[in-house]
């Protein structure tokens, strides 16, 4: 059986957008984009919301010219399946890309089963949604050495979550790495 992971690039006081919406300061330099790319390696499926499959989308058609971690971040998210979750998105906007109207945790779970590789959950409110349905397997934390004062944060409210840390690394540029398996 694949396993769900959950990856986020957050603030250190956890919030994925400021209170204005803006998440510039979560940019990741090439040494962690780099490393992401291997993450995301393993990745064959994501699932998102609307909002996080809109922002993703830039990468089906990103301009790549002289960056070969941006190009190959491109070439793993262009080849991969996305299933989006939405009610009011009308049409996808990149390849190997279908819309569901609602998120079904019975479905996820086969999605799963059938899997010959990992998914990966995309976006604070439909991974709330995993994490509630206890579909979420790993956590990758991307701390970004900035604290926004609020905004959207990357973790749901409400939900009690027993971590094992399986690894952390530290970057030059002061984000930190944290994997950790929910038990």
């Amino acid at each position: 059986m694949a396993k769900l992971t959950y990856s986020v690039l957050a603030s250190l006081d956890g919030f994925v957008a400021d209170e204005r919406g803006n998440f510039d300061w979560a940019a990741p330099d090439d040494d962690v984009h780099a490393f992401v790319n291997d993450l995301e390696r393993g990745v064959g499926t994501y699932l998102y919301g609307r909002r996080m499959y809109e922002v993703m989308a830039y990468w089906e058609s990103a301009d790549t010219e002289g960056s070969d971690v941006l190009a190959d971040y491109a070439r793993l998210w262009q080849s991969a399946d996305k299933v989006v979750y939405s009610r009011t998105l009308e049409a996808q906007r990149s390849a190997r890309t279908r819309i569901e109207r609602t998120f079904d945790p019975d479905a996820v779970r086969a999605l799963k089963d059938d899997a010959t590789a990992n998914l990966s959950v995309g976006g604070p409110e439909l991974a709330a949604a995993a994490f509630a349905a206890g579909l979420v397997d790993e956590c990758h934390f991307f701390l970004a050495p900035v604290v926004v004062g609020g905004g959207t944060q990357a973790l749901p409210r409400g939900q009690s979550l027993e971590l094992e840390l399986l690894d952390e690394r530290r970057f030059r540029g002061g984000t930190v790495h944290l994997h950790y398996a929910i038990q």
